[in-house]
């Protein structure tokens, strides 16, 4: 078996001390005022000799893992390939490795994931919660673990958080589609408990208000994920149809838009001349629509970058944290889905 590489190897390779080598290594080269050559003489023997350090005996020195519990609601989503790039990235720069867990939207896998990372000593976690996690993140509180919530948040539950404020986004997406001439503005969102979600109902209800438009409760329609494809279905058919007949459709999510979308087209709806559409979020399958979807994209780079740094400061702290809490900017993207 080939023996692994150690400090003192590297150290008489140059003939300077153990200790020099390990500075250098650790990145404490200026602190210990090593000079630039000497350090980079250090660096690239170490490469040359294809040193690896011990993870294990650094660990177990810091008491520090040096990984990262990320669990996501469900690895499929384009939101989720987004923020494990960005969090990876910023992970990495940072001397960390990224352990990542799929809850797939259920309750029970969510706490199997977190109480399988703690048993594994990550150092920390960000989680996109599953729906009605209070519990989970009560615990984590309580075992003074450190985590940060994005995407979804629980408002009774102080936390870190990263994420968007829904309740604007969706108020400002009614106001677009206002703007470009639509009057009757139909919404398409889950029945769920989740907070962002309901913030965007209420940012759909008050912008409706506001404006001076005429709100029927038969204008907002709750998709069920039970009966997924029937309720979408139905609600594209109501509402393009008389009584309603909506001229434009704000819908919550992208999957959400493309169901919709595909429904409009069954029904030979013409996007945007007949109905104007507008979407939350992007997805990668709006490049399949023959109209350019008009839509808001999150900071999903922004959103994994703060939610590492915000973490790895909890983590260096060590003490009880001051919950931060930040709100980024979604873009909007405009296409041609609203008769711009």
């Amino acid at each position: 078996m080939k023996k692994n590489v150690s400090l003192k190897d590297i150290a008489n390779q140059l003939g300077v001390s153990v200790s020099l080598v390990s500075y250098v290594l650790n990145g404490h080269a200026k602190k210990m005022r090593v000079g630039d050559e000497v350090a980079q003489q250090i660096l690239d023997t170490a490469k040359k000799l294809h040193y690896q350090p011990n993870q294990i005996a650094k660990s177990l020195k810091s008491k520090k893992s040096q990984t990262i519990g990320l669990i996501v609601a469900e690895i499929n989503y384009g939101y989720t390939a987004g923020i494990v790039r960005a969090i990876e990235a910023e992970a990495k720069k940072n001397g960390y490795t990224v352990i990542i867990g799929n809850s797939h939207e259920d309750l029970a896998l969510l706490h199997e994931m977190i109480h399988v990372f703690i048993n594994r000593q990550v150092d920390g976690l960000i989680i996109v919660a599953a729906e009605q996690a209070e519990t989970e993140v009560q615990y984590l509180k309580k075992k003074e673990i450190p985590f940060v919530l994005i995407d979804r948040i629980f408002p009774s539950i102080e936390s870190n958080f990263i994420g968007i404020d829904n309740h604007r986004v969706a108020y400002e997406a009614v106001e677009y589609l206002y703007k470009h001439g639509s009057r009757k503005i139909a919404f398409l969102n889950y029945e769920t408990t989740f907070f962002h979600l309901k913030e965007r109902t209420r940012g759909y209800v008050q912008a409706i208000a506001e404006k001076g438009l005429k709100y029927k409760n038969s204008m907002l329609r709750e998709i069920r994920k039970s009966s997924y494809d029937a309720d979408v279905e139905k609600a594209i058919r109501e509402l393009t149809s008389p009584p309603l007949s909506c001229d434009a459709i704000f819908f919550a999510t992208d999957t959400l838009a493309i169901s919709g979308l595909k429904n409009l087209i069954n029904l030979k709806i013409k996007i945007p001349a007949d109905v104007a559409v507008i979407s939350f979020d992007f997805a990668e399958a709006f490049a399949l629509f023959a109209c350019p979807v008009t839509h808001y994209r999150q900071p999903l780079a922004e959103i994994g970058n703060s939610a590492v740094k915000t973490l790895l400061d909890e983590i260096k702290e060590g003490k009880k944290p001051k919950w931060k809490q930040l709100y980024l900017q979604s873009t909007l993207v405009a296409g041609k889905s609203c008769r711009e």
